[in-house]
């Protein structure tokens, strides 16, 4: 099993034609163990080898404060930070993807690693919002 960080192919033929719209649709966060298959082939959110954990819902967190900007000729996305708060559990990456049109896949992130918490908050930060290093970004 593995987790590549990847945007997903299926959102970039859906976003061509219209499917999402990044800043009015409900977009999600869902965090995944080890055990998941997630990269640029995933084009759904699957419950298979989610985390599961106190402070963690099936699911995943609603991201807030969507902005869409351009820098120079690049789309980018922008979300806060998201926060699983008193939280114990262990996570080794995430899948970004909109539970208002179908549970369909936007981003898979790679933590890098197995990432735990103990009774404290576990937080996904966005980077800075620049063509190099945002999450989501189209140039």
């Amino acid at each position: 099993m593995a987790i590549t960080q990847a945007m997903c192919t299926s959102f970039k033929t859906e976003i061509m034609g219209g499917v999402h719209d990044i800043d009015t649709d409900a977009i999600k966060i869902a965090l995944y163990t080890s055990a998941a298959t997630l990269d640029a082939a995933t084009t759904a959110y699957t419950g298979l080898n989610e985390v599961t954990g106190t402070g963690y819902v099936a699911g995943g967190n609603s991201l807030t404060g969507a902005v869409i900007s351009a820098v120079g000729t690049t789309a980018i996305v922008t979300f806060n930070t998201s926060t699983w708060t008193g939280a114990t559990f262990v996570t080794r990456g995430a899948l970004i993807y909109n539970s208002s049109k179908a549970n369909r896949a936007i981003a898979v992130l790679d933590f890098g690693g197995d990432q735990s918490v103990s009774s404290g908050d576990f937080a996904v930060i966005f980077p800075a919002a620049t063509p190099a290093d945002a999450i989501i970004r189209i140039s």
